[in-house]
């Protein structure tokens, strides 16, 4: 039964991993860890602990003698900050893990850095301007005017994000998080997103499945409206989704390997332009597809270990299109299709259409 360590094992993200290799059939013994106390405490992993939060020097020394205390043969690290750390000291751990290299982990962290190979390499991106300074912040206002799009350069869950702030909000709300040179400005494009999540090993595609997003949860909580939440997925099958995703990735790695989630927003001629590929990790509703038939982590798991997957009808997009993953707070998710929703609205008009 392999022994596998899950950071950050009390948020959703790695709850949904837990629950995928649960689901698979397959045994495993699962390691939890996390580095607040409460958080931990949702973990469904048959053991817990706490450790340091990664940006702290003692959080690799804990996870190293974990690993080793607790006879762990494998590491999943779900948060983009962990992501980033484990992947600096994969190679000291004592441990297995199936990770993107080093550099592309690095450039994937950085929102500035992927735009500019991508860039570079032809693909359309939105311009991007890097803020070190107010000069910076007027010369993108010139340049986008009130279509402007604020961000940080590094984090999750649109971190730092502002649709069309005024001049003054966006200096100040830079400056209140000591933010320059750590944000850019870019053009905002519309308000339709999907996302490509792939898993590659040495170079070659093994299996991917596009999903769009319908809507956020709690959009009014944030001022862009980008909550990070998923509320209502779609699973899809579109060519040029697939085509522009594979580009983005082999425009970073030449070699792909593990997990690449490419996030895309359409512009307004209808053209997905990559804003941030998520890299080594699965991004939060991936349970959705496991639960449709597409159990990722299993996959990945078994890939890890060199050992054999299940097969696929086809391994771009094998799931049904339509299918939707319909979220909310303090409830389980629900898996359903598009069908079945266009029957209730059916069925409902016709009550309503009806004399009484």
């Amino acid at each position: 039964m392999k022994r596998i360590l899950v950071t950050a094992s009390g948020g959703a993200p790695a709850i949904n991993f837990t629950r995928s290799l649960k689901d698979s059939g397959d045994k495993f013994y699962l390691i939890g860890c996390d580095c607040d106390e409460y958080s931990v405490m949702r973990s469904e992993t048959d053991e817990k602990y706490l450790v340091p939060s990664a940006n702290e020097s003692s959080y690799i020394p804990a996870i190293k003698k974990l690993i080793k205390l607790r006879d762990i043969e494998f590491v999943h690290a779900q948060p983009d900050i962990e992501v980033g750390v484990i992947s600096e000291y994969r190679d000291e751990l004592g441990a297995k893990t199936f990770l993107p290299s080093r550099e592309s982990v690095r450039t994937l962290r950085n929102k500035y850095e992927s735009f500019k190979v991508w860039k570079k390499s032809g693909i359309k991106v939105p311009e991007n301007i890097l803020i070190n300074s107010q000069g910076d912040l007027q010369k993108a206002y010139g340049r986008f005017g009130d279509k402007i799009w604020i961000r940080e350069i590094s984090g999750a869950a649109g971190k730092g994000s502002l649709a069309s702030p005024s001049f003054a909000l966006a200096r100040e709300w830079i400056d209140s998080r000591k933010g320059w040179g750590r944000f850019v400005a870019a053009e905002r494009l519309t308000k339709q997103t999907t996302t490509w999540m792939a898993l590659y090993k040495d170079g070659k595609l093994v299996v991917a499945q596009g999903r769009k997003r319908i809507n956020w949860l709690f959009p009014d909580r944030t001022q862009s409206g980008v909550t990070g939440i998923t509320g209502v997925g779609i699973t899809i099958s579109d060519s040029l989704v697939d085509d522009i995703a594979q580009k983005s990735i082999f425009a970073i790695d030449g070699k792909p390997n593990g997990i690449f989630s490419v996030d895309m927003t359409y512009d307004e001629d209808g053209i997905p332009n990559p804003t941030e590929i998520n890299i080594g990790k699965f991004f939060t509703t991936h349970y959705f597809f496991s639960k449709a038939g597409l159990n990722l982590p299993y996959i990945y798991i078994k890939l890890a270990f060199d050992e054999p997957i299940p097969e696929f009808i086809k391994e771009i997009n094998p799931l049904k299109e339509g299918l939707l993953w319909i979220r909310g707070m303090d409830i389980e998710p629900i898996l359903t299709n598009i069908e079945e929703i266009n029957r209730i609205k059916k069925l409902s008009k016709e009550i309503y259409d009806t004399d009484s």
